[in-house]
């Protein structure tokens, strides 16, 4: 099989590919498209969409810290997460595939972590046990 490229001088924004048995012709800016792909892609390497607990938001690190802590030493097998997004802290809690998984720890912390609310985001691949 033998492959022809052709720059076609009226449009120089396709790039034509001729074979033995097809003719393509792809514009250059697809090549850009799939890089860009590529790199979305390697940023949110082991990551997926899901869901997870907040159960603070507050402009003090410090606070943010303290409530961390607290919820860590009740639910030891639950990960939780510091989140910075100037100026505001947010703890987030879990790492849920599902709205109900996650609804099922707000309703175990709902006492002691008053105000927590389920919010969508890129959460850490399970592990494949």
């Amino acid at each position: 099989m033998f492959l022809l490229l052709s720059a076609n001088a009226q449009s120089s924004d396709s790039l034509k590919i001729f074979s033995a048995d097809s003719n393509i012709v792809q514009d250059k800016r697809v090549n850009e498209l799939v890089l860009k792909h590529v790199l979305i892609n390697e940023a949110r390497k082991g990551k997926i969409k899901g869901y997870r607990v907040q159960i603070h938001f507050g402009q003090e690190k410090a606070k943010a810290l303290d409530v961390k802590s607290k919820f860590m030493a009740q639910h030891k097998d639950v990960p939780s997460y510091l989140d910075y997004q100037q100026p505001y802290f947010k703890i987030r809690v879990g790492n849920f595939r599902t709205k109900l998984e996650a609804y099922k720890l707000l309703q175990e912390i709902s006492g002691d972590f008053s105000g927590s609310f389920i919010v969508s985001d890129d959460i850490e691949l399970p592990e494949i046990e």
